[in-house]
């Protein structure tokens, strides 16, 4: 029986961290992580493969970043774990002793089994599984019209990317905006421009009836009664949390089906952590359980696992997700952190916002200069920061991470406005019109006002 002193089940960005954060605090401990997928993908680079990387081959992690780690990896898939045993047994009945267990088993596509056709030849979904991927993209290469069903971000990536490579292609999103559970409507609206832009069709605030075929996908039947001929069907409504090993274990799970963790990411059993897109959540603002998965929580979450796992600090603990993300259409980027507007109201919040357009840099006669808007949600009563979105060029990436730690450590209107920004003509907007600094600006307006 091989022995571990931390054994980490799963392969992708949170087993990673949480294997790497290990090893890091308490380099004494032999570290052992076991995953089942031969190469592993990096997770939010699977829509790229299908158009800017044109090959899965250059979007897989490097075991490098393991063996630098010293973290010993095994290639196999965990079938049980025996908590009052310490031990985790593989499919090809070997087992591994462990002190203390992370549990990073990830998440899979949900598969709507109310909807007719979904087993179809050329119906897919995007696991992070390149094999799959690999059969995908070599079916893609021979479809002319495809149909993406789901306007979250990996639906939008993955039209973005496919009609670059000359596809047809159509977006199904139920809401009435793709991106809107991260966007209020001027955001979303557009990054619907840009989508359309370039050369993208949208159809939303419908719903899918059903997917039309015999043997093989045809077209895509809407409520409205219009049909969508197609060569092949992305299906990209959600994730659930791959639990069934936790929960075979004696592990509580909740109601949507996520690990039950605390905020050092710990089970009930202090020995056993969960991390990533397997573990439960809570919103940093509204405290209600959330179905946010992403790599930025992740790696969060996963961090404080690795910090955790031999002596607790109340100064690293996971306060709840601000489901931080951004992305990019085109030469265009989307950002967002904490909460949008409409989310905050309809939670019981109060709110005030600022929103200001500017450029990113400046002179905004210089080569390459973009718009950049900034929206900010704040507590009326408090003012502290809730929320912020962002839209314009490459620079919205940081300037999103900027956002995601005001609203994290809990940051006032003034606090921004107090700020010091570093600026360049190249690199930034001008100090005189700093979009996040002018948005913050609106906000303290309105609330002299509201308290005045």
């Amino acid at each position: 029986m091989k022995q571990a002193d931390v054994l980490v089940i799963g392969g992708s960005a949170a087993g990673i961290v949480a294997a790497t954060t290990a090893r890091n605090f308490y380099p004494g401990k032999q570290v052992t992580l076991v995953r089942k997928e031969n190469k592993m993908l990096v997770p939010c680079g699977i829509p790229y493969m299908f158009g800017t990387l044109d090959t899965s081959e250059k979007n897989v992690v490097p075991d490098m970043v393991l063996e630098n780690g010293k973290i010993d990896l095994t290639i196999g898939e965990a079938v049980s774990v025996h908590q009052e045993n310490k031990t985790c047994t593989l499919e090809d009945g070997s087992k591994i002793a462990f002190e203390k267990l992370i549990f990073a088993t990830g998440s899979s596509p949900i598969r709507p089994q109310w909807l007719q056709g979904i087993d179809l030849e050329n119906v897919f979904f995007i696991p992070k599984n390149k094999e799959y991927l690999d059969r995908e993209s070599r079916i893609f290469a021979d479809c002319k019209k495809v149909v993406v069903i789901g306007g979250g971000f990996i639906g939008v990536e993955m039209a973005d990317e496919l009609v670059k490579a000359g596809k047809d292609v159509t977006i199904v999103e139920l809401l009435p905006h793709v991106l809107s559970l991260a966007f209020d409507k001027e955001l979303a609206s557009r990054a619907e421009d840009a989508l359309i832009a370039r050369g993208v069709k949208l159809s939303c605030g419908k719903k899918v009836q059903k997917i039309l075929g015999e043997t093989k996908v045809t077209g895509v039947a809407l409520d409205d009664g219009t049909v969508l001929d197609t060569d092949a069907v992305i299906l990209s409504v959600g994730y659930h949390p791959n639990s069934d090993l936790a929960k075979e274990a004696g592990l509580a799970v909740n109601k949507m089906g996520f690990i039950k963790v605390d905020e050092y990411m710990r089970t009930a059993n202090p020995d056993i952590f969960a991390v990533g897109d397997c573990a439960e959540k809570f919103s940093f603002i509204t405290r209600t359980p959330k179905r946010t998965m992403l790599a930025s929580t992740a790696c969060a979450e996963a961090r404080i696992a690795g910090m955790n796992l031999y002596k607790l600090s109340t100064v690293r603990a996971f306060n709840g997700t601000i489901s931080i993300f951004c992305t990019a259409i085109g030469e265009d980027a989307f950002g967002a952190a904490g909460v949008t507007e409409d989310l905050a109201k309809e939670r019981g919040f109060e709110v005030i916002t600022g929103m200001f357009e500017g450029v990113d840099c400046h002179p905004g006669s210089l080569p390459g200069t973009h718009k950049q808007l900034v929206k900010l949600i704040a507590s009326k009563d408090s003012g502290i920061i809730l929320g912020g979105e962002v839209f314009g060029g490459r620079s919205v990436g940081e300037l999103t991470n900027l956002i995601g730690f005001i609203v994290q450590n809990r940051m006032t209107v003034e606090g921004v406005l107090t700020s010091q920004i570093g600026t360049h003509p190249l690199l930034t907007g001008p100090p005189t019109a700093y979009p996040l600094i002018k948005a913050a600006e609106m906000i303290a307006i309105k609330r002299n006002s509201y308290l005045s």
